[in-house]
């Protein structure tokens, strides 16, 4: 039970790390949420607004992609609730609700708050998870996705 625990702790943080590495423009941890062969795909949730981005694939591109659409720019905030989990072996299910703010840098009254349904396939990485795939769909959403988005 310890083990079961433990895991289900760490599959969690993967996702915390994913949060907090983006809200403290940390690369080294938001990195560290990721696989090497990653994909995080976000287009269920810009549909919502029109927008039609390309799936991201690969950890290095998906950090400096994220990175560098908020770098010097966008401030956010995110807050994971409601993590539900499933382990099988060395694979593992995660869902959650996380709510994201995301603020112009210059003009914080320019913003998106974003209520997303996030469904992520993790992997054992030694003692740790790491995110192999990230499907984002968007419950509901205030302010103007495309002023941050692009």
């Amino acid at each position: 039970m310890t083990t079961d625990l433990h895991d289900r702790a760490e599959i969690v943080d993967a996702l915390y790390r994913f949060g907090l590495g983006q809200d403290l423009k940390d690369r080294e941890l938001f990195a560290s949420s990721f696989a090497a062969d990653a994909e995080l795909d976000f287009r269920p949730a810009a549909a919502r607004w029109g927008a039609e981005p390309p799936v991201m694939t690969g950890r290095d591109a998906i950090v400096d992609t994220i990175l560098a659409l908020f770098e010097g720019r966008v401030d956010t905030t995110h807050q994971v609730t409601n993590p539900r989990v499933t382990v099988d072996g060395d694979t593992a299910r995660l869902t959650a609700m996380v709510e994201a703010q995301h603020l112009l840098s210059d003009d914080h009254g320019k913003h998106a708050l974003l209520k997303n349904r996030y469904d992520v396939t993790l992997v054992r990485d030694g003692a740790r998870w790491v995110m192999r795939r990230v499907r984002i769909e968007n419950a509901w959403y205030t302010g103007d996705p495309g002023a941050i988005f692009g």
